[in-house]
């Protein structure tokens, strides 16, 4: 009888836990960054950023301002100072990573450029579309996905309990489907033209999460049972994928224990894809379509393990005949 209160009262309070742990007081860790001077510049604008921010940014330099750019537009860096003659400096950055990265590397950067006496220019060099200004719409989009795939995991096996595994990894499929052609609607230029990211490609890899949300879901509910795999699907899903996606600011941004999720969880493996394809020139495609792929496949050997184990549960009930059926 207690059951049912004590999952919901953990689940709830470790969802409060986990997104008030990550998002209270965000500061970068490792945040890479590069400056573009010489190598004794580069050593000393580093000390710098740490003295402003310790252990916040992962400088490297780079030899010219064109290398520099090209790291930001496939985000292998987040900023750059570039150094200059006559007390000047550049410094940049990829509106598309959103406004906290912005300015964090903006006022660091400053400081620096204030203790060095530069006069600090700024130049965006991957904008944010102007449908998506801060750089929100794929948390959105991806928050939306894996709370309906959740949901119709859960609602498979109370609506349909002994559908036949094919019909239901069938279903699976279809509202995968489904699920990304909306989001590719809603997101691309026929609705609010937020992710700039191809069609064929943002609907892909979003119905891929929906599949890996779904399927994690159906699989966590026969190998638990619905009482315990229902909350530790949402808390795996909704509560540490979304928190750890990627989605609001970059993982950098995370505490240390939450950190490698982001790379593991199917929500940010998916984030990260939607917005390499929209801004990044397919950072992280490759290896978020193997992260979702893995998470489906792996769920659908666990609910079809599972059930073979209990064909009962798995198959419609043969019809009875009847006493008056045999005597006739």
């Amino acid at each position: 009888m207690l059951l049912p209160l004590v999952t919901v009262v953990a689940t709830g309070t470790v969802f409060v836990s986990v997104y008030l742990a990550a998002f209270h007081a965000p500061t970068p860790r490792d945040l890479p960054v590069a400056v573009v001077g010489t190598p004794q510049q580069a050593r000393q604008i580093a000390d710098d950023l740490d003295r402003s921010m310790v252990d916040g940014f992962q400088v490297r330099r780079l030899a010219t301002e064109g290398a520099a750019r090209g790291a930001l537009k496939n985000r292998s860096i987040y900023a750059a100072y570039v150094t200059g003659t006559g007390g000047s400096a550049e410094m940049l950055y990829a509106g598309a990573n959103g406004p906290s990265v912005t300015a964090t590397a903006g006022d660091a950067f400053a400081d620096v450029a204030s203790a060095r006496g530069d006069a600090l220019g700024r130049q965006d060099v991957v904008p944010a579309p102007a449908g998506d200004t801060r750089s929100m719409s794929v948390f959105y989009a991806s928050f939306g996905v894996v709370l309906s795939g959740f949901l119709f995991g859960t609602a498979t096996y109370q609506t349909a309990p002994r559908l036949r595994f094919h019909w239901r990894m069938a279903s699976l499929g279809l509202f995968g489907a489904v699920a990304g052609t909306m989001v590719a609607l809603l997101t691309g230029s026929p609705g609010f033209d937020a992710l700039p990211g191809p069609f064929l490609g943002i609907a892909g890899v979003v119905a891929l999460l929906g599949a890996a949300a779904g399927g994690a879901t159906m699989a966590l509910t026969r190998l638990l049972g619905p009482a315990i795999g229902t909350p530790v699907a949402s808390v795996l899903l909704l509560t540490l994928g979304n928190s750890t996606s990627g989605g609001s600011m970059p993982p950098h941004y995370l505490p240390t224990w939450l950190n490698p999720l982001s790379d593991i969880l199917p929500v940010g493996a998916a984030v990260r894809a939607v917005q390499g394809m929209s801004h990044f020139e397919s950072d992280g495609l490759v290896s978020g379509i193997i992260n979702l792929t893995l998470w489906t496949v792996v769920s659908a050997a666990v609910v079809y393990k599972r059930e073979a184990r209990s064909p009962q549960e798995g198959r419609s009930p043969s019809p009875r005949r009847t006493p008056s059926a045999v005597s006739r």
